[in-house]
């Protein structure tokens, strides 16, 4: 197959198999196609326009693709969510993508209701999948009476993903619209076959995360667009990931390095059950991968590990595994078309092995921070931008020494710390928090907080129970704090910064937090 591209390799092999769902049902590409047409009608005769958005809240499914198909096909911004989010965190992001039109799924019910009152869009433009949710259409309102033929005035669409930033606010990650129509888009995923040495038309593809986040979607829907199947698992579990491995004959996966540290964890013979000979291409980054257990999984599958490193903005750097085993512990070098630099405060570029603030060319187009232009600026120096992230070039390989400077990755996913000790600083008992990462040998890091307690207030086990309690109730579980500490001060600077470094290197002690 040498066509490129979901909507036209479906309409020349309608019967072939797309996508075997979470509960392993199979869905033909003439199946898919003729669903996804029909929703992106639906939005049309609702009135989106080539340039609106919507945004939905949505598991690992067939509806989520459905989705990002036909949205993507008649120039939409799509905002997939997290759908870990609370309701607030919902309705924050719905009312700032400026969403035309939202979906959700039953299982998030409590807080898809809320973000649907709170932003104010109407029961018309409101869907839910699965069940009832109060102030949606059933889902099956997208596709009814609608015709399943290509709808009319395609175009290219583009996801638009939101990320926090140090104030603790999520910001959209927006990019312009690409001319042409949603084929020339979608060519664009022949770039990463080509450089992952994926055949179009061949093999079959695992996805292992949640498909809102950056990477899973990213290499998923490529995946796609390349002509491979997609086999979805729901919720990650070690051993029937080996086991839809070898039924499926996987080829091509994406992974984060808590799910190698699990695997590998496996009773031996439970490793040495199942047949894992087909995988190909099994990418890996969003967090550090400790360097035993980067070499583990080598010996165990062959080279077919694929390091990058990158970010929702674009970027970046690929490493092969022969490559690493050659210089462990680098991320790799700039994709074919990209640049890495590395500068100091000034802009100016830095020596070999000196360290300093990275910064890249994206491939994927140029981008904005939505309605933020200072933090759009602030991240550029010329045609680059930066994450924050510290490291070094050394033969050309680039190497981390911190991310950036607050932020937590645990178990793949980003956690920023300003959002957590804003709720924190919420409750009365609280005088002053700081949160930060401390070392966790699964997950990589976990959620650390340390509280200064307010005047007068007695700092006892009870108050740490409920101050975490008190997390829970306005944030997602994976941002709330694993732990608590209490101090009676915080350090902070004259200028009133905290210094957060102070605190977290006694948890460090012996750790090396870079890669």
């Amino acid at each position: 197959m040498s066509t490129i591209g979901f909507w036209a390799i479906a309409q020349e092999e309608p019967d072939s198999i797309a996508v075997v769902d979470p509960d392993e049902r199979v869905i033909t590409r003439g199946e898919l196609l003729a669903s996804s047409n029909r929703i992106a009608r639906r939005l049309q005769e609702l009135g989106l326009q080539r340039g609106d958005g919507v945004a939905w809240v949505i598991h690992n499914s067939r509806e989520f693709l459905e989705m990002f198909l036909a949205a993507t096909q008649i120039g939409l911004y799509a905002t997939p969510l997290n759908f870990h989010l609370t309701g607030p965190e919902i309705a924050y992001i719905v009312e700032d993508c400026e969403a035309k039109a939202f979906v959700c799924h039953e299982r998030f019910a409590e807080a898809s209701e809320y973000a649907v009152a709170e932003s104010g869009l109407s029961k018309e433009v409101c869907f839910a999948a699965g069940g009832p949710v109060k102030g949606c259409r059933p889902y099956e309102d997208l596709q009814a009476g609608q015709s399943s033929e290509l709808p009319e005035n395609r175009s290219a669409g583009q996801m638009m993903l939101y990320t926090s930033g140090t104030t603790g606010r999520p910001k959209g990650v927006r990019r312009s619209l690409p001319d042409g129509d949603p084929e020339q888009g979608a060519a664009l995923m022949a770039m990463l076959g080509a450089l992952l040495k994926i055949e179009p038309g061949t093999g079959a593809h695992l996805l292992t995360g949640p498909f809102y986040h950056t990477a899973p979607l990213g290499f998923g829907i490529g995946s796609v667009h390349l002509g491979q199947n997609i086999v979805m698992m729901d919720k990650w579990d070690a051993e029937q990931m080996l086991v839809l491995m070898d039924r499926y004959k996987i080829t091509t996966s994406h992974m984060v390095p808590t799910m190698f540290h699990r695997v590998l964890a496996l009773p031996e013979e439970k490793r040495a059950a199942y047949d894992l000979s087909s995988l190909e291409v099994v990418l890996h980054g969003a967090a550090p991968c400790p360097v035993e257990v980067k070499r583990g999984v080598i010996e165990w599958w062959g080279p077919v590990l694929y390091e990058y490193y990158g970010a929702t903005e674009g970027g970046g750097t690929l490493v092969t595994s022969e490559e690493w085993l050659e210089h462990p512990g680098t991320v790799g070098q700039p994709w074919p078309g990209s640049e890495v630099l590395i500068l100091d405060d000034e802009g100016k570029p830095l020596p070999e092995k000196q360290a300093g603030a990275i910064y890249m060319s994206s491939l994927a187009g140029d981008f904005s921070y939505y309605k933020d232009k200072e933090k759009t600026e602030g991240s550029r120096r010329g045609n680059l931008f930066t994450v924050g992230d510290v490291g070094y070039l050394e033969d050309g390989w680039l190497y981390l020494c911190d991310r950036k400077a607050d932020m937590i990755i645990s178990g793949g996913v980003n956690i920023y710390p300003a959002e957590v000790e804003a709720t924190l600083l919420t409750h009365p008992a609280v005088g002053d928090a700081a949160v930060f990462g401390i070392p966790n040998d699964e997950w990589g890091e976990s959620v650390k907080a340390v509280v200064e307690p307010a005047s007068g207030v007695v700092a006892d086990e009870k108050l740490a129970k409920e101050l975490l309690a008190h997390c829970q109730k306005s944030l997602a579980k994976f941002k709330c704090p694993r732990s608590l500490d209490f101090l009676e001060e915080l350090p902070r600077q004259p200028s009133g910064k905290l210094y957060k470094r102070l605190l977290r290197d006694e948890y460090w002690k012996g750790r090396d937090r870079a890669i």
